[in-house]
């Protein structure tokens, strides 16, 4: 399995990323096939934010879903054990739900409620929208005008699901919305956390332009 360890405005010394490297091999086993754990690393310069100054963010690729999991801390260390503690549990999750379903079992899955932000979800729209070139998989920053306004864009690949894989792949990145291609109605749609436990869907029906 490889592992990838970059940093996003600041560093990253030997002695992280042999923590890293050491720690997420354990993981291994609970994962299906894994391929590559990316581990992203940033520092937030703002000393009013000293108590989440470390955001570090792991993404796990492989055979099936892509699982995600992120925290932050005063000291990137502590952020690091936190984040791979959640994706050490979703990717315990994983495996018994395909435990399960080999049993014959289809209940939906237990999605405990997740953070709030939709950060990644709401940006601002620009005038006149920049088209970067995008890549599956990987992030484009672009900037508005003269302004200091940074957006991120990224591009995912999408292959229809029902609204029930929906929920089960929105618990293991770990975000409060998913979106994806209903695999029945064929329609983008996305679902997201309501109060509690509950959850709503948003469909887009596509309509033809009524431009002459």
């Amino acid at each position: 399995m490889e592992i990838v360890v970059v940093g996003r405005g600041t560093d990253i010394n030997d002695k992280f990323r042999s923590h890293v490297e050491d720690k997420l091999e354990k993981l291994q086993q609970l994962a299906v096939d894994p391929q590559r754990i990316e581990v992203e690393v940033t520092r937030e310069k703002n000393p009013r934010l000293s108590d989440n100054a470390e955001r570090v963010e792991l993404t796990l690729r492989g055979k099936g879903p892509v699982i995600r999991a992120e925290s932050s801390a005063s000291d990137r260390y502590a952020a690091f054990d936190m984040a791979s503690g959640k994706l050490s549990e979703r990717l315990r999750r994983a495996r018994d739900r395909r435990k399960d379903r080999r049993k014959g079992g289809g209940a939906a899955p237990s999605v405990p409620p997740m953070p709030s932000t939709l950060d990644d979800l709401v940006v601002p729209t620009p005038a006149e929208p920049e088209s970067p070139k995008l890549e599956p998989g990987k992030a484009v920053e672009t900037q508005l005008g003269d302004s200091p306004v940074v957006v991120r864009q990224k591009l995912h690949e999408a292959v229809p699901m029902s609204v029930d894989q929906a929920l089960y792949e929105m618990e293991l990145v770990g975000h409060p919305f998913y979106l994806f291609v209903e695999e029945e109605s064929k329609q983008p749609a996305v679902v997201y956390h309501r109060t509690g436990w509950t959850y709503g869907v948003i469909r887009l029906e596509v309509s033809a332009s009524n431009e002459a």
